[in-house]
């Protein structure tokens, strides 16, 4: 189990840790939060794993439900603040905009497998692969 709260520099992530408001905000604890306190960004990142025929459901359902914690972050924080779904159908089906969402924040390469609404992501460790 990661350590609830990573700090380096000008980078914090918190794991599993719920963000206290003055409002209340029924969701306060997505699975991780990077703030990066140089690009004064914060991003709340919520994982799942639907039937694959509920991925863009699950994703709209994600945005939604961290909307006022996102709110609430940049009123209080004064940060910028983006959601990131991380919605990975059971048999890795995701939508096209994972890898534009994940931006930055790994160190893992994404290699695409185009399928007909979407793509299947094959995750691998710092290695390229070659089936296409």
């Amino acid at each position: 189990m990661p350590k609830p709260v990573y700090e380096e520099v000008d980078v914090t992530v918190l794991w599993n840790q719920a963000v206290h408001t003055d409002r209340n905000v029924t969701a306060n604890r997505p699975d991780i939060i990077i703030i990066n306190k140089k690009e004064k960004t914060c991003t709340p990142i919520d994982v799942a794993i639907p039937a694959d025929r509920n991925v863009v459901q699950k994703e709209a359902e994600k945005k939604l439900k961290y909307k006022s914690l996102c709110i609430e972050i940049q009123r209080i924080w004064n940060l910028k603040c983006t959601i990131v779904p991380v919605i990975i159908g059971a048999t890795g089906i995701v939508k096209r905009s994972l890898k534009k969402n994940f931006g930055n924040y790994t160190r893992k390469t994404l290699d695409r497998f185009t399928t007909k609404d979407s793509y299947t992501w094959n995750i691998t460790h710092n290695t390229e692969s070659t089936a296409m």
